[in-house]
């Protein structure tokens, strides 16, 4: 059986820390983890990769509407 873990560990039964939740000097805190958002050289966004999917997406647009609008041309006319 798993048990989950908990991201709020109870300072009484945690090792390395003091009853108030603190760390007793001399003792090293956990190390925080790499991933967020701030890791990394900065890389600007390079400029045009939007264009093609928004004229992908314009295209399935027009696709769309004029499949409507024949359709109703075609109901129109029976």
């Amino acid at each position: 059986m798993t048990v989950p873990s908990n991201p709020d560990p109870d300072p009484r039964t945690t090792p390395g820390l003091d009853p108030q939740g603190g760390v007793p000097q001399g003792e090293t805190p956990p190390a925080e983890t790499g991933t967020g958002t701030g890791t990394g050289p900065y890389r600007p966004p390079r400029a045009g990769w939007a264009k093609g999917p928004l004229v992908v997406i314009w295209l399935l647009v027009a696709v769309c509407a004029l499949f409507f609008l024949v359709y109703a041309i075609v109901l129109a006319t029976r």
